[in-house]
């Protein structure tokens, strides 16, 4: 089945959050049917940890699709989306037996668009409830379904991972906001890793339509320092195989002093370690890298 660049990679964008909380299928078939949902996630597990997902965690609280759309999404585009969700939730019923399922059981579907126009949302009677960000427009209790206008989402830490699935000027500041994330976040090292796999992507396919020209500078950037970052780790490895060899076991304690080191000083250490034969000279190397700093 033929795929465009946005919908592999904001499927395996959301593959990289959800798939750690629960069960996530990619091209999910319908039964009885030749159509796919784009992204099928059923949380099962009770000790689910969405907290730190923001606006994303709370879509996810029961069975949901998503269904990414990098261009304003089209009448049909909607209609086909909720026939997907409406042959989802009778498969959800047969499964479980039942006449009928609890409106609580029944599954939803996050329209997630890049962008969206008023005449749409005022086709389809989207509204914004109290309790949820602007941008998130829900249709008719009866359908489970809301479109998230990802370019009217505030700009908040709240909403950053679904901005990123933004287009232009929209997804260049959440990738900006990414990057200046500090390197300690629990979610930076594997955003980074995807932004510099789409980066390679685009450039291997030649897809220029696929981001602004502002987005492609902000991925260019997070891919550089993804290499700097993995050249640096790969680096950091060498150096600590060669130790165990010239002076044995590595405690836990000074791997964490060795990880801590900046780029020049690990390539000193480098350096020093091949007059080191035992473990007294690699505490007394620190031990003076500790005092000049």
């Amino acid at each position: 089945m033929a795929q465009n660049t946005f919908d592999q990679l904001s499927k395996q964008y959301l593959e990289e959050f959800l798939a750690p909380i629960d069960t996530v299928q990619r091209q999910y078939e319908i039964p009885g049917e030749a159509k796919f949902v784009d992204l099928w996630f059923v949380p099962n597990s009770e000790a689910a940890q969405t907290d730190d997902l923001g606006l994303l965690g709370r879509m996810v609280q029961k069975p949901c699709l998503f269904e990414p759309y990098r261009n304003t999404p089209t009448r049909t585009d909607v209609r086909v989306s909720v026939m997907k969700l409406v042959w989802i939730q009778e498969d959800e019923r047969r499964k479980a037996q039942l006449d009928v399922l609890p409106e609580d059981a029944l599954p939803m579907l996050w329209v997630l668009a890049a962008t969206t126009s008023k005449p749409l949302l005022s086709e389809v009677g989207g509204v914004v409830k109290s309790d949820w960000l602007p941008g998130v427009y829900f249709l008719s209790d009866l359908f489970k379904t809301a479109i998230v206008a990802i370019d009217q989402l505030p700009e908040t830490e709240e909403t950053l991972w679904v901005r990123i699935l933004g287009r232009d000027e929209t997804q260049e500041r959440a990738i900006r906001e990414v990057l200046a994330l500090p390197p300690t976040h629990p979610r930076r090292n594997g955003i980074l890793r995807l932004l510099a796999s789409w980066k390679v992507k685009i450039d291997v396919g030649g897809n220029e339509d696929f981001t602004g020209r502002e987005a492609l500078m902000a991925l260019s950037e997070a891919f550089l320092e993804w290499e700097q970052r993995t050249g640096e780790q790969a680096e950091r490895s060498l150096i600590l195989r060669l130790l165990t060899k010239r002076v044995g076991t590595v405690s836990d304690a000074v791997k964490s002093q060795i990880a801590e080191l900046p780029l020049a000083q690990l390539e000193e250490l480098g350096e020093a370690l091949l007059d080191f034969s035992s473990g007294t000279d690699l505490s007394a190397w620190l031990a003076a890298h500790a005092s000049v700093e």
